[in-house]
């Protein structure tokens, strides 16, 4: 949802490096730097704040009001970059960058396909394929949306559909090439299976086949045939 803004306090660490992030996730906080206009602060937020900020109805592209404690100044920034861990899954670490409401930025926004299902293409037993899942951007901050849906529903086999397609609102201005493909219909693959094959096989041989002894064997009752017929008893 554009315009979803969030408030996050977050504290200024003292100490960097790796010992140090490690003991921040024990204690539950997540490690990170706010990048602004002035020099980057790094800074430590408490994990289950974050998740709350980053799961609203702005998702990932939400403003947050970072708030460091002990300053009375809000930062309105943005989520730049984050890391998971591969293995628990959590957000290890994140970094966030300061932001003018007033000057556009450029975003990556997922594309969600709707009206699958009622596509003829799809309903005659063609394959739909997104090949392109996310659309760079360009907006205010408040006005980034979450999304941007995608109708597919009048697709047909063989279909195509390209990001000049794509339906975005009017303050938004996309980045990426109008040609590229962001959903296809396939034709479904038929698939032989290995009985059939061999039953094809086996019906050529036996239209291929000649009589036993070969052709010189099937003409020999002909000449039988003629020479009784010119044979008299005495």
């Amino acid at each position: 949802m554009a315009g979803e803004r969030t408030k996050l306090t977050v504290a200024e660490r003292e100490h960097v490096g790796s010992r140090e992030s490690r003991r921040l996730r024990r204690e539950g906080l997540v490690p990170g730097v706010l990048y602004g206009r002035a020099d980057p602060i790094a800074i430590s937020i408490p994990e289950r704040e974050l998740r709350r900020a980053l799961t609203g109805e702005g998702g990932l592209h939400a403003i947050l009001d970072v708030e460091v404690e002990g300053a009375a100044k809000t930062h309105p920034s943005i989520l730049k970059e984050y890391q998971v861990d591969p293995v628990r899954g959590g957000v290890t670490h994140v970094d966030l960058q300061e932001v003018r409401l007033d000057q556009p930025i450029n975003a990556s926004v997922s594309l969600h396909l709707s009206g699958g299902e009622d596509a003829p293409g799809v309903r005659e037993g063609g394959v739909l394929s997104q090949p392109l899942r996310e659309l760079g951007i360009q907006a205010l901050p408040l006005e980034i949306p979450e999304h941007i849906d995608v109708d597919v529903s009048g697709m047909e086999i063989g279909g195509t559909l390209r990001v000049n397609d794509v339906t975005v609102p009017e303050s938004v201005t996309v980045l990426d090439d109008p040609d590229t493909v962001v959903a296809t219909v396939t034709a479904p693959t038929r698939v032989v299976e290995p009985e059939e094959e061999l039953a094809e096989g086996e019906e050529e041989a036996a239209e291929g086949e000649a009589p036993e002894g070969g052709p010189e064997a099937a003409a020999e009752p002909a000449e039988d045939a003629a020479g009784d017929q010119g044979t008299t008893e005495g």
